[in-house]
């Protein structure tokens, strides 16, 4: 009873807020942007929450937990400095002032304007589209399995993936970018001291910390373990490293590091946020509130899934000839008292919402800027000498304003559908997204903001380079991990980019001044 109280309470203040903020959602800038001025809390939180979703919690950290026990510790650790810290601190203030300079709403109109290239920016958008959706089921899967061992089999797990996708969809629709934001303020909240409680409470059960190490460093891989990938993974395998500082593979840990880690400084999702924050002293604080966000939640979630092992003898799943990854944090959660476990389903529930609602608004309003309407921006002369009609402009927004909408329906569809007959674990859903994405946008993105000397033809060879990678690696049946593979496509980039910029015609000097002076002041 707690559990569905809670819950209802929970959703009912998030659709309560999607109506507050109607009123910040009627232009395209309001309904994306939020206006383009958010403050640091909000906006930190919204980068937090849009990272870390039920794809972390009960995805990686059950599946990495599982592979290298309490040294996975470190991917939550290196979230927070690379994916948070580090990504403020290169990131946010240039982005905010060159998309501020030439009016970009969305990553692929930032290539297409910065590179002077309507070819970048319909490509760019489509990769966008495509790869965005594994990524959302992913997200639903995650939360449609947590809730179903919370409520029972009685109440099947397409219940609730239908259930998250209508939610999502009305809060969104409702309340734009203003909306998700605050909202997400709410969620993180909610998962800070979920998190905490759910520590504690998985630590006590084992007898406490120390103890709780102590049988995890009598464990050693089992057979399944070692048959085959597996075997390369733990072939120098030594007692206790499953409670060592690096674990049992620390090559592959580094893959997972680098793919969760600076696969954000190439996510639409999540460089969007720095569009819409309001001023240098908001970026400041934003980046110290992010870090600290980014340490609890995600060091939390992979600490905890680190001692997996004590509650599974294995997670292969003879049934289905494969392991069962995803089964692992559930089953850690399943002994929770009803009041812990209904604060538990409220932590991945605001999770997994926050990044939703980022993801469909990130999709909807690039395929209506960026392939739809693919409006010419008004130049600031045009404005003065009234060569645009206020009337005309005001209903050309709302009309994109409620294309989008309409978009966000169809995005939801059709992740929707991939997450009802899911054709990986949610981990490597979210691996081949955040390869293709990250390996295509983030060498030419971050470039692009530093560095006058990129090439439109360096920004076509990174998209080739990333897309063709992941999808390559995709249909050869995974040759290479989907996740090593997305680490690998996004270091690549940078390579590509230098070498092709260099060899390529430049762009004109006098454009490219005319970009640069947004950091001149």
């Amino acid at each position: 009873m707690e559990k569905a109280i809670l819950t209802l309470a929970f959703l009912a203040v998030m659709v309560g807020i999607g109506i507050y903020s109607r009123k910040h959602s009627g232009s395209v800038d309001g309904f994306v942007l939020g206006g383009r001025n958010i403050g640091a809390w909000l906006t930190a939180f919204a980068y937090g929450t849009s990272y870390f979703s039920a794809v972390v919690f009960v995805g990686y950290a059950g599946q990495f937990g599982w592979k290298y026990g309490l040294s996975s510790t470190w991917i939550g650790i290196g979230n927070a400095l690379l994916g948070s810290m580090l990504a403020w601190m290169v990131l946010a203030r240039r982005t905010r002032l060159m998309t501020r300079h030439i009016q970009s709403r969305t990553m692929p109109d930032f290539f297409g304007t910065r590179y002077d290239s309507e070819g970048l920016r319909v490509v760019a958008s489509i990769i966008v589209f495509v790869f965005l959706i594994p990524y959302t089921a992913g997200v639903y899967m995650g939360i449609s399995k947590l809730f179903e061992l919370g409520f029972g089999s009685s109440v099947p797990y397409e219940f609730w993936a239908f259930m998250m996708a209508a939610l999502t969809a009305l809060y969104v629709i409702l309340g734009g970018y203003k909306a998700t934001a605050i909202n997400d303020f709410v969620q993180g909240i909610i998962m800070l001291f979920g998190i905490a409680a759910v520590i504690a409470v998985v630590l006590d059960a084992q007898g406490g910390f120390s103890a709780a190490v102590e049988k995890l460093s009598a464990i050693a891989p089992n057979a399944d373990d070692l048959s085959g990938k597996g075997a390369a993974l733990y072939a120098n395998f030594r007692a206790g490293d499953f409670t060592s500082w690096f674990g049992p593979a620390k090559t592959s840990l580094l893959g997972v590091v680098v793919l969760t880690s600076l696969g954000t400084w190439g996510l639409p999702q999540m460089v969007g946020k720095f569009y819409s924050i309001s001023d240098d002293s908001a970026i400041r604080r934003g980046t110290v509130i992010s870090t600290l966000f980014a340490l609890v939640v995600a060091g939390g979630c992979y600490f905890i899934g680190g001692f997996g092992r004590l509650y599974l003898p294995t997670a292969f799943d003879a049934g289905a000839g494969r392991f069962a990854f995803d089964a692992i944090v559930p089953q850690m959660l399943s002994e929770l008292p009803e009041m812990l476990m209904a604060l538990v389903m409220l932590l991945v529930l605001s999770a997994s919402m926050s990044t939703l609602a980022s993801l469909v608004l990130t999709s909807s309003s690039t395929m209506t800027l960026d392939l739809i309407y693919r409006d010419r921006k008004a130049s600031a002369d045009e404005v003065k000498s009234g060569a645009m009609d206020d009337t005309v402009a005001i209903r050309a927004e709302r009309r994109k304003v409620v294309v989008m909408r309409v978009l966000i329906v169809f995005f939801i569809v059709i992740s929707l559908m991939i997450a009802l007959r899911p054709p990986h674990f949610i981990a490597q859903l979210m691996g081949i997204s955040w390869g293709a994405l990250a390996g295509a946008f983030l060498a030419p993105f971050m470039l692009g903001l530093y560095w006058r000397g990129v090439t439109k033809a360096a920004v076509w060879a990174s998209f080739v380079w990333g897309v063709g990678l992941t999808v390559a690696n995709m249909l050869l049946g995974n040759p290479i991990n989907p996740i090593d593979c997305g680490a690998l496509a996004m270091i690549g980039g940078f390579p590509v980019v230098a070498i092709v910029s260099i060899v390529t015609p430049k762009m004109a000097k006098d454009r490219l001044d005319g970009i640069f002076r947004c950091y001149q002041s």
